[in-house]
């Protein structure tokens, strides 16, 4: 039985001056459905979202709320009221809950000093339903339901009773968040609802949103969170809206089998159309005139099929790296305190090839450990080295290292060589900026325009160290991949800080991770992380920073002492080889499900079995290299 329609938007249009930006967009949503909005930057997905909740009317077609759905808007400005606590602003998200609760309370006083039987028996009918209304919507557990989403987005009890308007921009949008997870409207509105959170009350979130009951429209460039808590997707392009079941990286899957479709089909119209075209050329005025005339109609008569329907970046790209040393960057024992310790006595190489990624909560010290790590800090203990031949390059997250003043073109000319502007503008051309764009100040450039200057210059910087604090702000899903690539080509050295899990787990093959108490570091990527995290690994040493003992060691020195524990089950292999076989064999394992749910497999005894055999020797296989990538993890 399907769900109750929640939202109903039909054929809707909207323009700025002769520009589409809707055109003809369709959609409904039901009870429960989690649907992401995907679209390169400028597509049009704010628009629509604003559309949605009234905001912005549609210059035709018309968008549809249910009578009985009240729609949740997680808003993008605070506006608070001076004098509220963030639990009392938190509360006023259950009001008409606690209202109703009082409400429960004084019918049930009414009933209890009832003497009149009649009465009494209407008071009691009521009485009931309005219980049964409560027990529903959980009513009773309104404090321990505010204390959950507050904990879980960040919120410390110390924060409780702290003036919102005390609040800093991230923290004000964080409690907006909360009132609109507490409200539990039949349907969410959320643009980029995890701009503001660390990696923790992300993961939070994700799982909020994946048991809660309620439908959601989510916009976001976070890959993980798409992935985790949608179940249909929206690709917003060209005006329009194409629909695709499940996820994000079912989306791109389909979205990769679909295009394939459309280039086949329009490559072999075009080259029909190429044909007819010739032949009534050459026999226009031939004896072959009636046939080239027959073509000519028939021609006119073909409905052409649309160019294919592809989403393409910037392609980027780093250029050669000079040779540095092995060892690019040495890190002995620094530490550094504000008001309390950030890191301390942290220790470790970074060698030449290797990509390196940075990851904790808001606040933890990650950007000020870049910081000491580039000079712009000094570290109140040990020593920070870099190695031969090593020159770095920085790109900062507020994007303070392209001077706003000047014109792209401009902001993007090093100062250690001459770069001719058809030079320049060829470099910014690779990183999507093009013709008039290049002329036009840094300040008056988009978010994601400024960043991709900022990537340019260093593109131009010649650097073989590249270190970069929060790359993928403002860039889109697109984007985003066109950057990985170029990092993962890179020949050089790369060192980031990022919130982007997908970015770090496509990206890194080192992790600092800042976690509470101390700063680890891992060898290996994201889910190498989280593998250590869930299986107890992660845990296996409770040092603390400032306990005399280091939070992180040299590698070989790791090694020794990690060999010394057990001896090996399998041969060594590289912890990146392992997880490449493991990937292969979870993308089979995917694969055989997808063929034992075709019709003809299913009409096959004989197929079945050969699928059912293979599914269950990969999963065999499968597990045998989770034990060896663990083994790996912890001996290598």
């Amino acid at each position: 039985m399907l769900a109750m329609i929640l939202l109903t938007v039909q054929e809707i249009r909207k323009y700025y001056a002769d520009n589409p930006i809707l055109d003809g967009v369709s959609f409904d949503v039901r009870a429960g459905d989690k649907v992401a909005i995907v679209g390169p930057n400028g597509t049009g997905k704010t628009t629509l979202l604003r559309m949605i909740c009234g905001d912005l009317e549609p210059d035709a077609g018309e968008v549809q709320l249910h009578s009985g759905a009240k729609l949740g808007v997680l808003e993008q400005q605070p506006d608070f009221q001076a004098g509220k606590t963030v639990l009392q602003e938190a509360h006023e998200a259950l009001a008409d809950l606690t209202a109703l609760v009082q409400r429960a309370e004084a019918m049930a006083a009414s009933l209890a000093a009832a003497t009149d039987d009649q009465e009494r028996t209407a008071l009691g009918e009521a009485f009931d339903q309005l219980q049964h209304e409560l027990q529903q919507r959980d009513a009773y557990q309104i404090e321990r339901r505010v204390d959950r989403v507050l904990r879980g987005l960040g919120f410390g009890e110390e924060s409780y009773g702290q003036e919102v308007v005390k609040l800093s921009g991230g923290e004000q949008n964080r409690l907006l968040l909360a009132k609109v997870l507490l409200a539990e409207p039949a349907l969410m509105l959320m643009d980029e609802p995890s701009n503001h959170l660390d990696i923790a009350a992300t993961r939070w979130l994700e799982d909020f949103l994946v048991k809660s009951r309620q439908a959601v429209i989510l916009v976001s460039h976070d890959r993980y969170l798409l992935d985790k808590v949608a179940t249909r997707t929206l690709e917003l392009f060209h005006a329009t809206v194409d629909a695709y079941p499940g996820n994000y990286s079912a989306y791109l899957r389909q979205k990769a089998e679909r295009l394939e479709v459309q280039k086949r089909t329009y490559e072999k119209q075009q080259t029909e159309i190429a044909k007819m075209e010739d032949f009534i050329r050459r026999n226009h005025h031939g004896l072959k005139h009636s046939q080239a005339e027959d073509r000519r109609k028939k021609l006119e008569r073909i409905e052409r099929v649309e160019l294919p329907r592809e989403i393409t970046a910037p392609p980027m790209g780093f250029p050669p790296a000079s040779r540095t040393g092995d060892i690019v960057l040495r890190v002995e024992g620094i530490g550094k305190s504000f008001d309390e310790p950030l890191f301390a006595d942290l220790s470790f190489d970074i060698l030449r090839g290797e990509r390196w990624g940075i990851l904790g909560a808001n606040g933890s010290g990650k950007s000020t450990l870049l910081k000491c790590l580039l000079g712009e800090l000094t570290p109140d203990t040990g020593t920070v080295s870099f190695g031969t031949g090593v020159r770095h390059a920085y790109f900062d997250q507020h994007l303070n290292c392209v001077d706003p003043d000047v014109e792209a073109v401009e902001a993007i000319r090093p100062t250690h060589k001459e770069f001719v502007e058809v030079e320049r503008r060829n470099m910014l051309a690779r990183f999507g900026l093009t013709e008039e764009m290049v002329f036009q100040k840094v300040s008056s450039l988009s978010g994601g325009e400024r960043n991709r200057t900022a990537l340019a210059m260093l593109a131009a910087s010649d650097a073989n160290f590249l270190v970069l604090d929060e790359p993928t702000n403002h860039l889109d899903l697109w984007a985003r991949a066109a950057l990985e690539k170029s990092l993962k080509q890179f020949d050089g050295t790369a060192l980031f800080v990022s919130h982007d899990r997908y970015f770090l787990n496509q990206v890194a093959d080192h992790l600092i991770v800042f976690e509470q108490n101390r700063v680890r570091v891992i060898e290996g990527n994201y889910t190498t992380y989280l593998h250590l995290v869930e299986s107890g690994l992660a845990g296996d040493r409770p040092e603390r920073q400032g306990d005399g003992e280091k939070t992180t060691r040299k590698p070989e020195q790791r090694k020794t002492e990690k060999t010394d524990r057990r001896k090996r089950k399998f041969p060594y292999r590289k912890i990146g080889d392992i997880e490449t076989d493991i990937a292969a064999a979870e993308e089979r394992i995917e694969a055989i499900h997808q063929e034992m749910t075709e019709p003809a497999a299913l009409r096959d005894g004989e197929t079945m079995k050969r699928l059912s055999a293979e599914l269950t020797e990969v999963q065999q296989r499968l597990e045998t290299l989770y034990a060896h990538w663990e083994e790996a993890s912890e001996l290598n």
